[in-house]
């Protein structure tokens, strides 16, 4: 597959590869479209490509749109290229037969993207957007972020010496405004939610022409990132695709990119053409439900909200891609919950006792959801379900403050003894 032009996904109109993100014609949203790869009609041989690519997203360089895979020149005869930024994706695909265990299902597996260079899928979806950016010779990286993507491209611009402006809710957890302020990055508060925020940066996107939003005027570039956790998937499930997939929804655009990822495999020949979609399941916070809501309702048509949640990485109140997030659950026959702030932390904790993995609050909404499904009887008992978690606890601790109890006592066998019976207790 080679990127051709970018298209408006409401009336088709074409726009070449460039900085657009909105069509100027009908004011809907822009993709990229590709063109089928000379080596299409054998799938082996692109299984093949794949599977001598390197240990990051850019194995999967054919189906992103860039013009070469950022690598540095090598140094010397006989030395070895080097990657050019930061190497995400390739991240563990752990099954969990512990959580599969207490929630009375037959498999569930754990796509953990928490182990990316900044422990968040959004290092994936940064990577391309930096290094087109790089290609159409824009000078400055930016966003507007709940967070997790302030993290990515902070660490991007700092791999690769460019300068960054990063726009965050003036409220946002801690960790996370630490975690992007060290990369150098010139850090921006706005008195405002993540809307706010977003607005803020599509006004300044015009007044900057060599500023690269990466979620606005590259948003086209950056969402495909995100395709490339359906490719990790399939390929760790020997080239098939799972059941089930839940998955946070925030923006919708992570939902609908995993969905295409594996659409455009299946097209291509790489996964069994006879097989099924898997069922896309999306998890929403109660307190910022307007995909959720829309499609509980059977409305096509999210009503934008005020977000209200500890969930503060899916706080976005007017998602762009929710009314593609609502099409492709109904498409799948699938599922777009809510749940509790309560329910959160409960979901943090579960995930955390049986799998070992520690996540934020969108992996507690995500954990939170599965559980949902599974008590309400909605997951088949021959299913494979793979969850996907999105980021680190490390990055939320206030949310699972207070959940559990130490035990203190002096230097001293019996007091030992004493509490030994007693373990530590996880408040759910």
């Amino acid at each position: 597959m080679t990127a051709s032009s970018l298209t408006c996904r409401e009336c088709g109109s074409t726009y070449p590869l460039e900085a657009h993100f909105v069509c100027s014609r009908c004011f809907g949203p822009l993709e990229v479209k590709y063109e089928e790869h000379p080596s299409a009609g054998d799938p082996d041989a692109i299984k093949r490509r794949i599977q001598a690519g390197p240990q990051n997203i850019w194995r999967y360089a054919d189906f992103l749109p860039v013009d070469r895979v950022p690598v540095l020149p090598a140094g010397g005869p006989g030395e070895t290229p080097g990657l050019e930024g930061l190497p995400a994706g390739v991240t563990p695909l752990v099954r969990a037969d512990n959580l599969a265990k207490e929630l009375g299902l037959r498999e569930v597996w754990v796509k953990n993207d928490a182990a990316n260079p900044t422990h968040s899928f959004k290092d994936r979806v940064v990577a391309v957007a930096a290094a087109r950016a790089k290609e159409l010779g824009f000078t400055t990286l930016a966003c507007a972020s709940t967070g997790n993507l302030a993290n990515a491209v902070a660490a991007a611009g700092a791999a690769l010496g460019m300068p960054v402006y990063v726009f965050i809710p003036a409220d946002l957890e801690e960790q996370k405004i630490l975690a992007t302020g060290i990369y150098g990055a010139t850090v921006v508060t706005v008195r405002g939610n993540y809307d706010d925020v977003n607005r803020l940066c599509t006004e300044i996107a015009g007044e900057r022409p060599d500023w690269a939003f990466v979620n606005v005027n590259m948003r086209p570039y950056y969402a495909e990132g995100s395709k490339t956790l359906a490719y990790e998937i399939a390929e760790d499930l020997g080239w098939q695709m799972p059941d089930r997939i839940v998955a946070p929804i925030a923006s919708g655009s992570l939902f609908t990119k995993i969905g295409k990822g594996f659409q455009e495999w299946q097209d291509l020949g790489l996964l069994d053409a006879d097989a099924s979609l898997p069922i896309m399941s999306g998890a929403q916070a109660a307190g910022c439900n307007p995909v959720a809501h829309a499609f509980e309702q059977g409305q096509d048509v999210c009503r934008p909200v005020k977000p209200n949640t500890i969930a503060k990485s899916l706080a976005i109140g007017n998602p762009a891609d929710g009314p593609y997030a609502i099409e492709l659950a109904r498409k799948t026959s699938g599922t777009i919950d809510q749940v509790t702030d309560d329910e959160i932390r409960a979901g943090i904790a579960l995930l955390a006792r049986t799998t070992g993995i520690f996540t934020e609050t969108a992996g507690g909404v995500t954990t939170a959801t599965l559980k949902k499904l599974a008590d309400s009887g909605r997951i088949g008992a021959d299913e494979r379900v793979v969850i996907v978690i999105t980021g680190e606890g490390l990055k939320t601790l206030d949310a699972v403050r207070g959940t559990f109890e130490c035990r203190e006592i002096d230097p001293n066998f019996d007091q030992f003894e004493a509490t030994a019976e007693h373990r530590t207790e996880v408040s759910v």
